[in-house]
């Protein structure tokens, strides 16, 4: 099987026209009665995938591109009001995809995940963070990795080495990372009950004796840089080149699927375009992985 975007689209399309009829439930209510959507679920949620593989943040621009080049995929396409409103009322059902994609891999039952958190910047000017929908979710954060402050949410990601998204949560600038992620663990508790002995990494700011109590009572084994005055943790030669390959997931949804301008401007906007490229990624995973990529994570087969 080659590996070119209208292959991954095609996949993509079939494994959730699949996953819809043996689950309608997961589908997006509607009425018994009414106008039946020419543009199925399905391709909706493929479009949005193709959307953030090919970079379009304008979803205006992205179905002007669709009407002169993807017609042989996508015979009806909405307007863009009509496209908007549909995304964003799919998230639930993106969601169940992105599930349904992760387990379909070898990587999901992977005995190592990494943890971290990155920044979602949703505004630049004082007068944004004031009137702006998102003031109130949205705060002012620090980011240690470019030494700056921003305005926005931070993205945190549960994945496995090879990049494959487990569990994210999206939050304020300033959430406490570890009660997120012991919230995202709470919220879904099978994810460490069936994995006696998981290994998670993370960086120093998942410290704390409480909190590595209640990982360790959950089965999870919590491995993390030494902080000042600590004694040397178990595993430390194994952080430097992991903390790479945490820099590098990020990275991935930073520069190849612009998560830094996602352009959402409400709350229900920031979250579908986020799931968006958490999609694209794990779509390109799970494609790579069954036509049997070396580099799994690789999206450059699929971004042009």
């Amino acid at each position: 099987m080659t590996t070119d975007l209208d292959t991954l689209a095609t996949a993509l399309y079939v494994k959730i026209d699949d996953l819809l009829k043996e689950s309608p439930h997961l589908a997006p209510w509607r009425p018994k009665v009414g106008i039946v959507p020419k543009l199925t679920d399905a391709e909706l949620v493929t479009m949005a995938m193709m959307q953030a593989l090919l970079g379009f943040v304008s979803e205006a621009r992205w179905l002007r591109h669709a009407r002169a080049h993807l017609r042989h995929l996508f015979p009806y396409l909405p307007e863009q009001p009509g496209y908007n409103k549909r995304l964003r009322g799919a998230a639930v059902m993106i969601k169940h995809v992105l599930r349904a994609l992760a387990t379909d891999t070898a990587f999901w039952r992977d005995d190592v995940w990494v943890i971290d958190s990155t920044p979602v910047e949703c505004g630049r000017s004082r007068e944004t963070a004031k009137r702006s929908d998102l003031a109130g979710w949205a705060q002012y954060g620090y980011c240690a990795s470019h030494s700056r402050f921003f305005w926005g949410l931070r993205l945190h990601l549960v994945a496995t080495l090879s990049g494959l998204p487990i569990a994210f949560a999206l939050t304020g600038a300033k959430a406490d990372e570890r009660q997120t992620l012991l919230g995202i663990f709470d919220t879904e508790p099978g994810l460490v009950a069936d994995r006696p002995g998981q290994t998670l990494i993370g960086d120093r700011h998942y410290y704390g004796k409480a909190f590595e109590h209640t990982l360790a009572e959950a089965g999870v084994n919590l491995l993390r840089p030494a902080r000042k005055h600590e004694r040397e943790r178990p595993g430390a030669t194994l952080f430097k080149p992991l903390r790479q390959i945490i820099e590098s997931i990020n990275q991935t949804f930073k520069a190849q699927l612009d998560l830094e301008r996602h352009g959402g401007r409400t709350p229900n906007g920031v979250i579908a375009r986020i799931l968006q490229r958490i999609l694209a990624l794990t779509a390109a995973i799970w494609h790579n992985h069954h036509t049997g990529q070396p580099v799994t994570r690789s999206l450059t087969a699929y971004d042009h």
